[in-house]
């Protein structure tokens, strides 16, 4: 029992930290307390990510409408995170640094999916997710070579200003989010957050330290943005309801 234990501990603490807080009982170790901390915040955020696009592709198929979102701006969205993975997992970091795009990719290259067969076309949504499964294979199989997934990595700052900014103007321009789910949009935005901690715990790499802080502020704004519409809404609907006076 005592060595599951330890085998389990070992998950999110180095060998190092599991013999200052456990054998010598040195809690107060300020570098394996941000080792331990990025490592559990990695973890918390790997499993929150295998629902976090959920909402957003129940909403879809609740609505059966995918009004609202952008579909260039999933694509770019897909392309930043897929580079992301992809690259991380060549480079051989930790997959407590980067797992979770894992997950948020299949759940993205889904949304997008949904899109293209709301929008009419059922059979390229189809298409879409074999070529998407037949392009991350290459990526990851170890025959694409590290400049390359290194420039499509650099490529991803300015693609997640682009898709987010996207997203912005169509929101901007309906005035309304349509149907972006403020859950998953608020989870992506924490999520980014806590990863500029860990990217610079576990990995070091400027430019996904670089990626993170740009995906805080894109997410960060596209937030507030569903606050503000949201007020908007509300106030239109509280006035719709208000009887005009009779002379």
């Amino acid at each position: 029992m005592a060595e599951i234990l330890k085998g389990l501990l070992l998950g999110v603490l180095s060998q190092k930290c599991y013999n200052e807080y456990f054998l010598k009982y040195n809690f107060l170790d300020v570098p394996c307390f941000k080792s331990t901390l990025s490592k559990g915040l990695g973890i918390g955020i790997i499993l929150g990510s295998i629902l976090v696009k959920v909402p957003q592709i129940f909403k879809i198929l609740q609505s059966k409408s995918a009004e609202g979102i952008n579909i260039y701006g999933v694509y770019l969205e897909l392309f930043a995170i897929t580079a992301n993975f992809a690259y991380s997992y060549v480079m051989g970091f930790p997959f407590s640094a980067w797992g979770e795009g894992t997950f948020l990719a299949i759940q993205t290259a889904m949304i997008a999916a949904l899109v293209l067969h709301y929008g009419g076309a059922p059979m390229k949504g189809g298409i879409f997710l074999s070529v998407y499964c037949a392009i991350v294979s290459v990526l990851v199989s170890g025959y694409t070579s590290t400049d390359i997934l290194w420039t499509m990595q650099a490529v991803t700052v300015p693609i997640i200003l682009i898709a987010k900014s996207i997203q912005i103007g169509t929101n901007y321009k309906n005035g309304s989010t349509g149907q972006l789910s403020f859950i998953t949009c608020f989870l992506l935005f924490g999520g980014s957050v806590a990863r500029i901690f860990t990217s610079i715990q576990e990995t070091g790499d400027s430019i996904i330290i670089l990626t993170y802080c740009v995906s805080t502020i894109a997410n960060g704004a596209i937030v507030l943005q569903m606050l503000w519409y949201w007020n908007v809404e509300k106030t239109i609907k509280v006035k719709g309801k208000k009887k005009p006076k009779r002379a």
